[in-house]
């Protein structure tokens, strides 16, 4: 989990943002609910700030992260929609670390954990 911070490269930037953007999504459907269904209209002010800025640091970390790790047009637009639906960035990104989309972080979900070391080759 510390490693969760390191913002170092673009997939872990991306993995990141991806993250933030969910938790703020969420945080403004529950503002919203107080702001309708409790007549509080100011709710919505911060959460709705904070998940604006993290959308669209969503969407130009999405757009960072396609160049630097080669995504195919298909894979960018995917991540791009994942932004409209509540949390689904976060389905993205599993998804695409399951898929070898992200990297290094891809490397370490296939248990490679990003070394050059033939596992099996070492076995006796």
């Amino acid at each position: 989990m510390k490693d969760f911070f390191v913002l170092t490269t673009p997939a872990k930037c991306f993995r990141f943002i991806a993250v933030v953007e969910a938790i703020t999504w969420v945080a403004l459907l529950i503002a919203m609910i107080v702001k309708y269904g409790g007549g509080v209209d100011s709710a919505v002010r911060v959460p709705g700030m904070l998940h604006g800025i993290a959308f669209v640091a969503y969407l130009v970390i999405t757009l960072w992260a396609a160049i630097a790790l080669k995504w195919n047009f298909k894979t960018f637009v995917l991540a791009a929609l994942a932004s409209i639906p509540p949390a689904f960035t976060v389905w993205f990104e599993v998804w695409a670390r399951r898929n070898g989309h992200l990297g290094e972080l891809s490397n370490l979900a296939t248990g490679r954990g990003g070394d050059d070391v033939d596992r099996d080759k070492l076995a006796v």
